[in-house]
């Protein structure tokens, strides 16, 4: 349960996070799938800075080519233990993907999967969770990227999704401890966010495409 987000507008990112340095340059996208550039926050030379990274990570390690493995999302247990993530965790590599939403899809007795957008309450922004590599390759190109990382689903997210789990989703007070704090401050910032502070709807199957990107998306529709 990781596919899709919607990236906000970037003065309104700005005003949730308050970036100390500013890289970044993007605008709202409402049909955000991995391997694409998406901006985050993460902390440099003691200094929190805002700048794009891919979806999907790659690891330090990767030898030749990255492969077609997108590595967008993550769970926590994994995150800890594969060889793949525990060198960017125990590093401290976290970072913050600001996000308006997302989406995920329910199979129906009829076997359709209905997609549903979902959004916390009383927030135009909110962060993911996530952690970031950096891929040097053998022609001195450089790729930094990231993966969401997923915690045990809420209520409301096991009734419109199939899937047990849900994107990390940071409360405000937790910002600094996730991106300054030890491994064990970390995990206790990775709670599974509230079903009574979100709501999720039905949305137009226009989104099982990666091609439409437009604010009719994300509008209501009956299921």
């Amino acid at each position: 349960m990781c596919d899709r987000y919607v990236i906000p507008d970037q003065v309104a990112a700005e005003r949730e996070f308050l970036p100390g340095q500013v890289w970044w340059k993007f605008e709202p996208h409402f049909n955000v799938s991995a391997r694409r550039y998406v901006p985050s926050i993460r902390v440099h030379d003691a200094q929190t800075e805002g700048m794009m990274m891919r979806w999907g990570l790659i690891p330090a390690e990767t030898k030749g080519k990255p492969s077609g493995s997108s590595r967008a999302c993550a769970d926590i247990e994994r995150v800890e233990r594969s060889k793949t993530y525990k060198m960017p965790w125990l590093n401290g590599q976290r970072c913050i993907l600001p996000a308006a939403g997302f989406f995920v899809w329910k199979l129906t007795p009829s076997n359709y999967r209905q997609p549903y957008y979902v959004r916390v309450n009383n927030r135009s922004v909110f962060g993911f969770a996530a952690v970031w590599d950096r891929w040097n390759g053998e022609d001195d190109d450089v790729i930094e990227s990231c993966s969401i990382i997923r915690v045990p689903a809420n209520s409301l997210l096991e009734e419109v999704a199939d899937s047990d789990r849900m994107p990390a989703i940071l409360m405000r007070r937790d910002y600094e401890t996730w991106l300054r704090g030890t491994p064990a401050e970390a995990r206790a910032a990775l709670k599974t966010y509230k079903s009574e502070w979100m709501t999720a709807y039905a949305v137009s199957p226009r989104i099982n495409s990666k091609e439409p990107d437009d604010a009719g998306l994300i509008q209501p529709i009956d299921a």
